[in-house]
């Protein structure tokens, strides 16, 4: 039974396809319930869109028995077929990008045009990915000896179980799901909680297009009974995971106890860096795209601004000036710049950011509050910049996830490259510089799987995405991205002569 409340949301969805909005998980083909519900919010109202089903560990267990029984088939598929109902698949995403759109926007929050872009986004690692299909190659090796023959050969690792994020609904599921289902493996996905429509929409679309019942299975509920599960079970064979450091550490530690392989893409701790031979007005603008983006809650987006102190001033204004102008509000209400925060705790989070940022002589120049005329009952924050950060600021220690940029003078090259390194994260990082001798040095020098040289914004299908240190294992995107769902086999054989 629906609420007036979620009749209410529904109705504001306006799909052309309201069979898209799945209030049921995806096992072996069925769409089904049990186990209670949740309610999945708004977060520009704080009302209730609709349900999922809270699953239980026996049923995770069914859909991984599911993906089980359906893997030798998909995989002695040929890669022709395989790539067939990808590019399907992608068809059928980028002809419904608007109604998917619209089911992120509600659910996640972001603004409508970020949220088409996130559809295209997701939808082209489904179109690489059925391209790569076909070229998941294996090798001959000069034998050892002259009577041996070597060669290697790629086989799908079996069952894959992927945990993603709530920040990119769509995108994160496409990154992993294609290219474990192009080279031939099956998959059971764990979406986020807060965000599940947009992977339960995806997941009827990929049954559109064609994908066999239990290849790949979408399951729903709280995280910590679904996690046990996927992480444990022996019939698991692959584990990636998107998300936080501290939870990723602890998955990971449980899937050694099967020894299953694992990827995994957790926080960050962005440096963003501006010298003093810098275009300021590029580089103000690759801040604001990198820092605003889905209100500053991306694992890639600058997170701490380090400027030249001959340029400080005159990029905070530059910085701050168009911050200002950012509309903030529902996505589904008119246009916007920018959506609500996620709910009240990542809220509560930014107003500490900034409250330890002010305290220690950080001046804000634009926002620094919430925003509550954005909308009713939302998570609405002001984009903020705040000049003169402390380099000891939470700001500088810990992941915001929030629309605040603070900003450290800085003296020299060296100085800024040692403070950019000085985290255990290693994900992403930027700068801007015209010099041709700065660019190769500092690339080289910074210690991040991602380098940003004169840009804000490094994701595409078509080059690896993921990082160091602390900040994952693996990488997804490109060629790359294939290999992590394939076991290479060393043939040996000898030959009589």
């Amino acid at each position: 039974m629906v609420t007036t409340a979620n009749a209410e949301e529904t109705a504001r969805l306006a799909l052309a396809r309201p069979d898209l909005l799945k209030q049921a998980a995806l096992i072996d083909g069925d769409w089904v319930g049990g186990g209670g519900a949740i309610d999945v919010l708004n977060p520009a109202s704080g009302r209730a869109l609709g349900t999922v089903p809270n699953l239980s560990a026996a049923a995770t267990r069914d859909a991984i028995a599911a993906a089980h029984a359906a893997f030798p088939d998909w995989r002695a598929r040929s890669a022709h077929d395989r790539a067939r109902t990808l590019r399907r698949w992608f068809d059928l995403t980028m002809e419904n990008v608007d109604d998917l759109a619209r089911l992120m926007t509600a659910e996640q929050g972001k603004p409508l045009a970020e949220a088409r872009g996130e559809i295209a986004y997701a939808a082209s690692f489904i179109e690489w990915f059925s391209e790569e299909a076909r070229r998941a190659t294996g090798e001959i090796i000069p034998g050892h000896a002259a009577d041996m023959r070597l060669s290697v050969i790629k086989q799908p690792v079996g069952v894959v179980a992927a945990i993603t994020p709530w920040n990119f609904p769509a995108a994160m599921i496409a990154r992993k799901v294609a290219p474990a289902l192009a080279v031939g493996c099956t998959v059971v996905i764990k979406p986020s909680e807060l965000t599940p429509f947009s992977a339960l929409a995806l997941a009827a679309l990929g049954q559109e297009a064609g994908l066999p019942s239990g290849v790949l299975n979408v399951v729903t509920g709280d995280a910590a009974p679904i996690g046990d599960v996927l992480t444990s079970d022996e019939r698991v064979a692959k584990f990636t995971f998107t998300g936080s450091t501290a939870v990723g550490k602890k998955l990971a530690a449980r899937c050694m106890a099967t020894v299953k392989r694992v990827s995994l893409e957790l926080g960050g701790n962005a440096p963003f860096i501006v010298f003093d031979d810098a275009d300021l007005d590029a580089a103000a603008d690759g801040a604001l795209a990198s820092k605003f983006r889905n209100t500053g809650q991306t694992c890639v987006c600058a997170n701490r601004i380090f400027v030249h102190e001959s340029l400080h001033d005159a990029f905070a204004d530059r910085l701050a000036a168009a911050a200002g102008k950012l509309r903030v509000g529902d996505g589904l209400a008119g246009d916007t710049d920018q959506g609500p925060l996620i709910n009240a705790k990542a809220l509560e989070k930014v107003e500490r950011h900034v409250a330890d940022a002010v305290s220690g002589g950080g001046r804000v120049l634009t926002g620094g509050k919430r925003q509550p005329d954005a909308g009713t009952g939302g998570a609405f924050y002001a984009p903020t910049v705040i000049a003169n950060v402390a380099v000891d600021a939470l700001i500088c220690r810990e992941e915001t996830f929030g629309p605040v940029a603070g900003l450290i003078q800085f003296h020299d090259e060296s100085e800024v490259v040692r403070r950019a390194n000085a985290t255990r994260a290693g994900l992403a990082s930027y700068f801007y510089t015209r010099d041709a001798d700065r660019a190769v040095r500092v690339a080289e020098a910074l210690e991040y799987g991602m380098v940003g040289l004169n840009t804000g914004l490094i994701s595409t299908a078509v080059a690896p995405f993921g990082g160091c240190k602390e900040s994952g294992l693996g990488r997804e995107g490109a060629h790359y991205g294939t290999e992590e769902f394939l076991e290479p086999k060393t043939i040996c054989a000898r030959v009589e002569s």
